[in-house]
C-alpha cells in the first residue's frame, strides 16, 4: 500500500510484523519500499520491470545508513540505467557473484572481502548490522597492527603461532587493551573466512586474550572536580609541565567551544561521541530536550536526554559560537575547524581532556570518567536515584528494574523522562554546589521554593 506520507520519521518508526516481512511503499517514486524484516533489519528495495517485461527487485541499501533522500536518488538512477536499456538488479546480482568468486589469497584479501560484508549488512554475525562506527575503528587496528604482519600472508601461513605472536608483541609494548581488541578482529575476519569456506580453522581461537583488563573505576573527588569545572570556566592561568629542556612552559589550548563540550559531557553524562555530535536538529530548546537519533546512540535506540537549565544556557551558548563568522547556524552544535559540515571528533574531547588534566594535575582521568562520576553520585546517599532510573540516564538498555527483560525490552515503550529529568536536574545542583557556584536546599521550606 503506498504510502503518500512516507518520511524518515515514518522510516524510523517502522516495525517489525512477526512472522513475515513489511513493506512500506513510497508513493513519490513508484517501485521503492522500505521492507522491515520480522527481525527488524530495514533495507530499501526497488521493483522494476526490464526491456524484456520481467520484474526485478534489488537492494538499494540499509535504513538509517542509505536515509529517505539517498534512496530516491538511487531509484532515479536505477530508472536513468533503464532508459539505457541495462537491467540493474541483474547487473547487481552478478557483481556479488563476481566478489564472493574472487581470488582470497591472502589474510588482506580475507579482511577486505569481511569488511565489505558487514558494511553491505551481509555478515551479520550477532544479526546485527554493524555500526559505522565500529567497522571504522576494526578498519583501523587492521591497519594499524594486523595488515604489517599477517595482510600480505597466504590464509595457509596465518597460524596460531603467529597470531599469538603478534598479539604478545603488543602486550610487550604496552598496548594490552588494544592487543585484545586485534585478538578480537582477527578471529571475526576468520569466522568470517570459515563461513565462506576460505578457511577450515579459525587461528585466533583456543585462547584466552592476551591482556588482562581490569574495568574501570575511577571516579574524580570533589575536589578534583572544583578545578576541573574551573579550568573548563577559565583555563588563563593553566600552564603546561616543561619537556625536554623548555624553559617557558605552554599555556592550555582548549578553545571555548570544546570547553562548553566537556561541560556537557559532565553535565548530561552522555557519550563523548553523542556529545561531539550534537546536532541542531536533535534538540527542543524551548523544551529542554535532546533526543539522540538511534543511529547515532550506542545501543542503536533513540535516547531522550533531559535538558537541566545549566546545560541549556551552555548549549545556547556553543550555538552563538558556531554561527560567528557564518550567515546561518550550522547543522551541529561543535562543527569541526577542518571538516566544513561535520561535527566534532569524539576522540578530540579526549585529547582536550588530557590536557587540561595536564596541566591541573589530575591523574587518568577520561571523558567515560566523568560519566561515571555523575552516575555514581546519582546513586549515592547524595542524591539517592535509583539504579533503575540512572541506567535510563545512562541510556542502557540492560536494567529491567527487577523485572522481565521481555517485559522491559517489548512491553515498556516509557522514556521516563520526568524521572531522568529530576535525575539530571539533582546532579547538576550537586555539581554546582560542589564547585561552589550555587547552594542547594537544605530544608523543606527552601525546597518548596526552589520548586
Amino acid at each position: 500500500m503506498a504510502n503518500p506520507r512516507l518520511t524518515t520519521k515514518a522510516a524510523e518508526a517502522a516495525r517489525p510484523i512477526r512472522g513475515r516481512q513489511a513493506s512500506h511503499r513510497d508513493a513519490q517514486v513508484p517501485g521503492l519500499e522500505l521492507r522491515v524484516s520480522p527481525g527488524g533489519r530495514k533495507v530499501w528495495s526497488f521493483r522494476y520491470r526490464n526491456k524484456d517485461g520481467r520484474q526485478r527487485r534489488m537492494s538499494l541499501g540499509l535504513f538509517p545508513a542509505l536515509d529517505l533522500g539517498d534512496a530516491r536518488d538511487k531509484a532515479f538512477k536505477v530508472l536513468a540505467a533503464l532508459a539505457d536499456g541495462a537491467d540493474p538488479a541483474s547487473d547487481q546480482r552478478k557483481a556479488k557473484e563476481a566478489a564472493r568468486n574472487r581470488d582470497v589469497r591472502t589474510f588482506g584479501d580475507l579482511a577486505d572481502a569481511y569488511l565489505e560484508a558487514c558494511r553491505a549488512g551481509q555478515w551479520r554475525p550477532k544479526n546485527k548490522t554493524k555500526r559505522a562506527s565500529t567497522l571504522a575503528t576494526e578498519t583501523a587496528v587492521l591497519k594499524r597492527h594486523i595488515r604489517p604482519r599477517l595482510g600480505s600472508l597466504d590464509l595457509g601461513d596465518v597460524t596460531r603461532r603467529r597470531v599469538r605472536t603478534l598479539l604478545s608483541d603488543m602486550t610487550k609494548a604496552g598496548i594490552g587493551a588494544r592487543a585484545n581488541k586485534t585478538h578480537a578482529i582477527i578471529r571475526q575476519v576468520c569466522a568470517y573466512g570459515i563461513s565462506e569456506e576460505y578457511l577450515s580453522l579459525n587461528p585466533a581461537m583456543g585462547f584466552p586474550p592476551p591482556a588482562d583488563q581490569k574495568a574501570r573505576a575511577r571516579v574524580l573527588t570533589d575536589a578534583e572536580l572544583r578545578e576541573w569545572w574551573a579550568a573548563l570556566k577559565d583555563p588563563s592561568e593553566l600552564s603546561l609541565p616543561l619537556t625536554n629542556g623548555e624553559t617557558e612552559a605552554d599555556g592550555v589550548t582548549v578553545g571555548r567551544p570544546m570547553r562548553i563540550a566537556l561541560q556537557l559531557a559532565t553535565l548530561l553524562l552522555q557519550r563523548r561521541g553523542e556529545i561531539a555530535g550534537m546536532a541542531l536538529g536533535e534538540l527542543n530548546l524551548e523544551e529542554a530536550t535532546w533526543l539522540i537519533p538511534g543511529e547515532r546512540a550506542k545501543n542503536g535506540k533513540p535516547h531522550l536526554v533531559p535538558l537541566p537549565p545549566r546545560a541549556v544556557e551552555l548549549i545556547r551558548e556553543a550555538l552563538a559560537l558556531a554561527k560567528e563568522g557564518r550567515k546561518e547556524a550550522p547543522a551541529h552544535v561543535f562543527p569541526s575547524r577542518h571538516k566544513p559540515g561535520q561535527p566534532f571528533r569524539p576522540d578530540s574531547l579526549s585529547h582536550a581532556m588530557a590536557e587540561l588534566t595536564l596541566a591541573l594535575g589530575i591523574d587518568d582521568a577520561t571523558p567515560h570518567d566523568l560519566r561515571r562520576t555523575g552516575s555514581t553520585a546519582l546513586t549515592s546517599e547524595r542524591l539517592g536515584i535509583s539504579p533503575f532510573i540512572r541506567s535510563k540516564v545512562l541510556g542502557h538498555v540492560s536494567d529491567a528494574g527487577g523485572g522481565s527483560a521481555v517485559s522491559s525490552a517489548h512491553y515498556d515503550a516509557n522514556t521516563y523522562a520526568a524521572d531522568k529529568r529530576r535525575s539530571l536536574e539533582a546532579w547538576e545542583g550537586l555539581l554546582l554546589e560542589i564547585v561552589g557556584e550555587k547552594t542547594r536546599p537544605f530544608n523543606l521550606t527552601q525546597l518548596k521554593a526552589t520548586r
